[in-house]
């Protein structure tokens, strides 16, 4: 009888690799693979591709192409996993619970009809977030409300604060998963969570001074600095953050702005206005979709220079994650526009590293690609860009650029990494 062949057997981590196989079905047998996974809300996230057995019955996902028809074709082990898309229009997926696994189905189906033929066999998997002897500690330490990831064995470890996007609340996966490869990691909310702000009005660097001072204070984080890792509005405020605070040794920015955007920020006596924007530049497509790219105004122009953050001032390295599809914003002129201002100032330029056909949401691996989703300023869906195989393989490789960038300068290790692309 067919099975279902999987390693790690039942369960691994959520940006780890996972070998897929079917084995005991005929010689050269149609089959179609189907993947299925819920995320905390109920909502569906399906996948689905043809292949046909080996003349031995076996069928490895590293060694067979998948036929056209499902939803990729080619050589693509993990294209089940990475080609998952919401059943619900406009839904992303997110991990809100890092304590709990998300549970993988596969299925396996006779023949590539549609719908597909009798279900030949089935199984499930746990896709992970925490790794065993990682310690999650909720942090409510004066005004800071955020989750502390401390890696098992003796530390200090090198310290990273992870920030999330415009959504608001505390989101842990990412800095859950960072936490697995030896880093202390605080993800750190900003506004709608608890008692902080419930709207994102105006921010004050204070309250991040005072998560960095944490940090340099706290046992297990090995000194002098901490870094950092933001995504989108995340990134700018890491931007933000490094220019103006102290302890800070090595910044990593995720398609994120140098230019203030969304809501004032303030620090002691100054005021960064945010960036000036055009709602006539929004595109909206015949579906409802907007298309917001051209929508801020250039920060190079006019009075809203004044919304450009003083990079320049920052003590730190910088490492710039680009996706050129990106349809948020244009990260990647402002990426060219940071190391502009850094290397005009007579300080190092920053790496920059551009991945072709991805868009916005760039994740850990593995996580599917959004395509478009609600957008909380906008107030509609908006399109993120990327196409799914490009940011798939993007993903990957910004992880261990993430790694390899954080391990030079907090750890004061080569990683042995390279780009891949």
């Amino acid at each position: 009888a067919p099975s279902i062949r999987l390693s790690p057997a039942a369960r691994s981590l959520f940006d780890e690799p996972l070998a897929i196989a079917v084995q005991g079905l005929g010689p050269r047998q149609p089959v179609t693979l189907r993947a299925c996974l819920r995320d905390e809300t109920g909502e569906l996230f399906q996948a689905c591709a043809r292949y046909q057995a080996g003349h031995d019955g076996e069928l490895d996902l590293a060694r067979c192409p998948a036929l056209p028809g499902g939803s990729f074709c080619g050589l693509e082990p993990m294209g089940l996993l990475w080609a998952l898309q919401p059943q619900k229009p406009f839904w992303r997926l997110v991990k809100r619970d890092v304590q709990t696994p998300f549970v993988l189905e596969l299925e396996v189906f006779d023949g590539h009809g549609d719908p597909p033929g009798r279900l030949l066999t089935q199984a499930q998997h746990e896709r992970a977030f925490l790794r065993d002897g990682v310690h999650r500690v909720p942090v409510r330490n004066g005004r800071i409300r955020a989750m502390l990831f401390l890696p098992p064995g003796n530390g200090p470890f090198p310290g990273i604060i992870d920030l999330c996007g415009l959504g608001g609340g505390l989101l842990e996966y990412r800095a859950c998963l960072l936490a697995n490869y030896g880093f202390a990691v605080l993800s750190l909310a900003y506004y709608g969570y608890e008692d902080l702000p419930k709207q994102m009005k105006e921010l004050h660097l204070e309250y991040f001074e005072e998560a960095i001072n944490y940090m340099l204070q706290h046992t297990q984080v090995k000194g002098p600095g901490i870094g950092l890792l933001g995504i989108s509005k995340g990134g700018e405020l890491c931007i933000s953050m490094a220019s103006f605070l102290k302890g800070i040794t090595a910044t990593a920015v995720i398609n994120g702005s140098v230019a203030n955007v969304g809501a004032v920020l303030r620090y002691k006596d100054i005021t960064i206005p945010p960036l000036g924007i055009s709602p006539e530049r929004i595109k909206i497509s015949k579906s409802g979709i907007a298309d917001v790219v051209d929508a801020l105004n250039n920060p190079l122009e006019g009075p809203d220079r004044q919304s450009f953050i003083p990079l320049e001032k920052a003590e730190c390295r910088f490492l710039f994650i680009v996706g050129q599809d990106d349809h948020n914003w244009k990260s990647e002129f402002f990426a060219v526009e940071g190391s502009k201002r850094l290397q005009a100032h007579g300080k190092e330029k920053p790496e920059i590293v551009c991945y072709p056909g991805a868009g916005h949401y760039i994740e850990p691996p593995f996580f599917p690609m959004c395509e478009a989703s609600m957008h909380l300023l906008v107030g509609k869906p908006v399109i993120w860009g990327g196409e799914p195989k490009a940011h798939c393989k993007a993903q990957i490789d910004a992880w261990q650029q993430i790694q390899g960038f954080f391990c030079k300068h907090l750890k004061g290790k080569p990683s042995g990494t390279s780009s891949k692309l």
